[in-house]
């Protein structure tokens, strides 16, 4: 199974608001951190903010906070969200498959799939920042990284 361009920015955006404390980044600066377009990362950010995962502060002193739900999600659900959980295959689609009724491939991987998300499921935001990841975010935010696990 492979993710979706916006599900990988998703998380990254998310990762690299878990490892700040007290500087709130700008939509414009994770884009540049994570060498995407911004209107890439404005896209996902206002997705994120619509599940309540990140907040956006504006004005002087604002910017980019991820919420204590933003914090404690479970990567599962987060990528199930923006995946969707259609099927792997489209076997309904434009030309249905002519083995639809009678193929064993599309349980097979309808249970890869669900193996998939189940790994995922345990894992928290905060999960993912732990080291070495986080200093490592921290460092390529162009912060010293000290203060994380």
């Amino acid at each position: 199974m492979r993710l979706t361009r916006f599900t990988d920015l998703a998380l990254r955006t998310l990762m690299r608001l878990a490892v700040e404390e007290t500087d709130l980044p700008t939509t414009r600066e994770v884009a540049a951190t994570m060498e995407v377009p911004y209107t890439h990362t404005a896209k996902v950010v206002a997705r994120l903010q619509h599940l309540g995962l990140v907040e956006a502060r504006r004005g002087r002193g604002g910017g980019l906070a991820l919420t204590s739900a933003g914090r404690a999600a479970s990567v599962g659900a987060v990528v199930r969200e923006l995946e969707g959980e259609g099927d792997v295959v489209d076997c309904e689609g434009a030309t249905p498959c002519p083995l639809r009724g009678a193929c064993l491939l599309r349980g097979a991987l309808r249970r890869a799939q669900d193996a998939f998300y189940a790994t995922l499921d345990p894992l928290t935001v905060n999960d993912l920042v732990a080291a070495p990841t986080g200093p490592l975010l921290l460092g390529i935010s162009g912060r010293p990284p000290t203060g994380v696990d």
